[in-house]
């Protein structure tokens, strides 16, 4: 079988030099740097063939040690750059300047204060990421050709459950050209047996292990210091690989989100916003603050805005009960004049048109290319796919997760991400059992005390701390 674009990336990059040169030139043009003179140096560095890597191949092996010092060079002098004169975002990755760049504010129903109700909400948050997370995890990576393909052949097109591995005879009507299940069993219908471990879960339970560490105040050195004592760094990826090197490097947040970082606006920052959100319930301002203290330590302009806006609307979507008014509230807290805003208003003004499911997935796959690893990780594409999966899910559990999985992209992240904010809305009670009872209420993760817990108590334990950092 051929490897895909992604797939050969994925084979050999280590993500820990940050000396991607192709994902680079793009995330600088992207951002609006007045690149021009450094276009030829990206071209020549980014022909030179690049040497076979595993996961475990150390930083810099296999590499001319001139290439290497020419490409940080140049990724180093792109920081210099000023943006080009008719740039027309304005993208601030300071606090202060994010907050004056906001639009006007929405008014929300005013949070109740019932602890009861808070309890119910945040289990259902918890319990929706973690069941839409397994739901999109298994196909992680594939393409939606792939997707619909495996999913046809077995009876699950539309998507309407999870994942089953194919008979040997309907794997043999598959092209085969298209991806193959290469997960363990226990990943799929039929073998699942609670919630396996997965970096969006355990981002959303560091986020409530960073609060009842360090409380309410936290700060975005906190989040490095507990990261370097708890987390390995190999269970980081892209842009939080990148910062770790840095943190360890003695290179601290703020400059640790650029510093020789071609990642710094993908997805990595985007889910681990849950827990910021869960701890908020109301106030969506105060979720986007302490969203943004975690994503500064390792991303820049849209990849903060992307975990600021998620976790504004999960505050949101405790009082609020339309998803256009809770993606609103969401970007409340982002400027105004940000590109991220801008891809998900594409999808809010497709759907106010009466634009059917499909064609608003056309809408992302014609911007994005899903076989490209900047595209397909980047946060604003998979935003839109978040926004989609909101306003065409009809306020429906299983079609809202299995429209965020349809149109590929990273499944399980956006998956989790619109189960979490399903489960807020709606709250535990209302989680179908269809997708509820396989998790056993069982959930494992790379967080000391929680390696295997079950999903009320830590959902019990996160309100505990929620509510004392209030």
């Amino acid at each position: 079988m051929e490897f895909t674009k992604l797939e050969q990336w994925i084979n050999r990059t280590t993500w820990m030099d940050g000396c991607d040169i192709d994902t680079e030139a793009r995330q600088a043009r992207e951002e609006g740097r007045c690149v021009c003179d450094l276009e030829p140096a990206f071209e020549r560095l980014n022909a030179v063939p690049k040497p076979f890597e595993s996961w475990y191949t150390p930083v810099g092996a296999g590499r001319d040690p001139k290439w290497l010092q020419e490409v940080q060079e140049l990724i180093d002098r792109v920081q210099t750059l000023p943006l080009r004169p008719d740039y027309p975002y304005v993208e601030p990755s300071d606090l202060e300047g994010i907050r004056a760049e906001r639009p006007a504010g929405t008014s929300l129903p005013r949070w109740p204060g019932d602890v009861a109700l808070w309890a119910e909400k945040l289990h259902g948050g918890l319990l929706g990421r973690i069941c839409g997370c397994m739901f999109g995890k298994p196909v992680e990576g594939w393409n939606r050709a792939s997707i619909r393909a495996t999913a046809e052949v077995t009876g699950n097109w539309p998507l309407r459950d999870y994942m089953r591995k194919p008979t040997a005879d309907e794997e043999s009507r598959l092209d085969p050209k298209l991806r193959r299940f290469v997960c363990p069993d226990s990943w799929l219908k039929g073998a699942l047996h609670g919630m396996v471990e997965d970096d969006d879960i355990n981002y959303t339970t560091i986020g409530f292990a960073i609060v009842q560490k360090y409380g309410r105040d936290f700060t975005p050195l906190d989040v490095a210091a507990y990261w370097c004592g708890n987390v390995p760094i190999l269970h980081t990826c892209t842009a939080e690989r990148v910062a770790y090197r840095n943190f360890v490097t003695n290179i601290l947040p703020p400059e640790s989100a650029s510093r020789r970082n071609p990642y710094r606006e993908w997805i990595g920052a985007q889910i681990r916003a849950d827990y910021f959100g869960y701890a908020n319930p109301g106030n969506p301002e105060r979720a986007a603050e302490w969203a943004w203290r975690d994503g500064t330590i390792s991303h820049v302009k849209n990849g903060i805005y992307g975990e600021m806006w998620v976790a504004a609307m999960l505050a949101a979507a405790y009082v609020e009960s339309d998803w256009n008014a809770v993606i609103q509230a969401g970007f409340a807290q982002i400027p105004a004049r940000c590109r991220l805003r801008e891809d998900v208003d594409k999808i809010l003004t497709a759907h106010a048109a009466g634009v059917p499911f499909e064609e608003a997935v056309e809408i992302i796959h014609r911007q994005w290319d899903e076989s490209n690893h900047h595209d397909w990780c980047h946060t604003n594409s998979n935003a839109q796919v978040v926004a989609v999966a909101l306003l065409y899910g009809e306020d429906d559990y299983e079609k809202t997760i299995t429209r965020a999985v349809s149109p590929g992209f990273d499944t399980d992240c956006n998956a989790a991400t619109c189960g979490s904010l399903w489960g807020i809305m709606h709250g535990f009670s209302a989680l179908p059992s269809k997708w509820t009872a396989p998790i056993e209420d069982l959930v494992r993760t790379g967080v000391h005390g929680y390696h295997e817990v079950a999903i009320s108590k830590l959902a019990g334990d996160m309100l505990a701390v929620a509510q004392a950092n209030q």
